[in-house]
Order: C-alpha cells, then structure tokens, then sequence
C-alpha cells in the first residue's frame, strides 16, 4: 500500500506539465504585445521624440525581461519538478538549462522582477510630470521591497548553502 501510495504521489508530478505549456502558449500573448508596441513605434517614427524613443525601447525590453523570465521558469520548473530534458546534444541548448535548481530559480525569479521594476520606475522617471508624488513614492517604495526582497534572499540562499559546507566539512573531518 505504501509503495503505491508512493509512486502515486511520484507520478502526479504530471499534472505539472500542463501548466508549463500553459505557460508557454503564454508567450505568443507577450509576442503580440510586443509586435503592438513594435508597430506603434513604427507609426510614431516621423514625430517621435527622444523621450517617446526611450519609453518605447523600455518598453520592448519590459516585454523582453518577461519572457526572458517565463522561459526560465518553464525549462527550470519543468526540469526541477516533473521530468529532465533530453536535450544535451541539442546545439541550441541553453547552458543554464539543468543547472538551475529551485534556489537559483527563485534567484533569478527575484533578479527578473527587480529589473523590470527598475525599467517601470525608469519609465515613470522619464515623463515624471504624468503621475503625482503619491504614486511615485509608492513605486519606490514597492521596487525598493523588491531589492531588499531579493539580497535577503540570496543571503539566505548563501547561509544555507554555507551552513551545509560547514556541516559537510565536520562530517569529513
């Protein structure tokens, strides 16, 4: 019974995999976004500023960071919790894919977030006179969470990973 039970809770993994290619169909909505904002340029071109010019590249690359971040989860998660990827003669392959366990995932996670909390605080930066001092403070606010968030993070993640270490090096000795 208990083997069963096991090997039950073991399979169920796969109902996982369902959802990471819901992720991945969620791609093409950041593609047509991103197509969108890409054509909107295009149309602006002749009157475009400098400021338009910059507000539109941050945006492009806010889309970029995004799938750049739903790529990793859906290899890392796939990987991690359902099945490996049998991809290793693949030219293609990404050098961190296999490598990126649940620790570095929530890592990188936290990085992607900062850094496209950081390009929305720069796009609010760039046209400052559109939003009141509330609002800006609070995204300040919120992105500054978000760094803390992520350098306790990563201390905890060094700690752990020291603290084994340590207990590794005990056990030897």
């Amino acid at each position: 019974m208990e083997r069963l039970l096991e090997r039950s809770l073991f399979a169920s993994r796969w109902m996982m995999a369902p959802i990471y290619v819901g992720l991945a169909l969620s791609l093409l909505i950041l593609l047509w976004v991103f197509a969108l904002e890409l054509w909107h340029l295009i149309g602006i071109l002749p009157v475009m500023t400098v400021n338009d010019a910059v507000l539109g590249v941050l945006a492009l690359i806010d889309l970029s960071l995004a799938a750049n971040l739903l790529l990793i989860v859906i290899f890392s998660g796939y990987e991690n919790f359902v099945s490996r990827m049998d991809l290793s003669g693949h030219e293609d392959r990404p050098d961190w894919q296999g490598e990126v366990d649940f620790s570095a995932l929530k890592l990188k996670l936290v990085a992607s977030i900062v850094a496209i909390s950081g390009i929305h605080l720069l796009k609010v930066f760039m046209d400052v006179g559109k939003y009141d001092p509330q609002h800006i403070r609070w995204m300040v606010v919120i992105h500054l969470v978000f760094v803390v968030s992520g350098v306790l993070l990563a201390a905890m993640d060094w700690i752990a990973s020291h603290g084994k270490t340590l207990k590794k090096a005990k056990a030897q000795a």
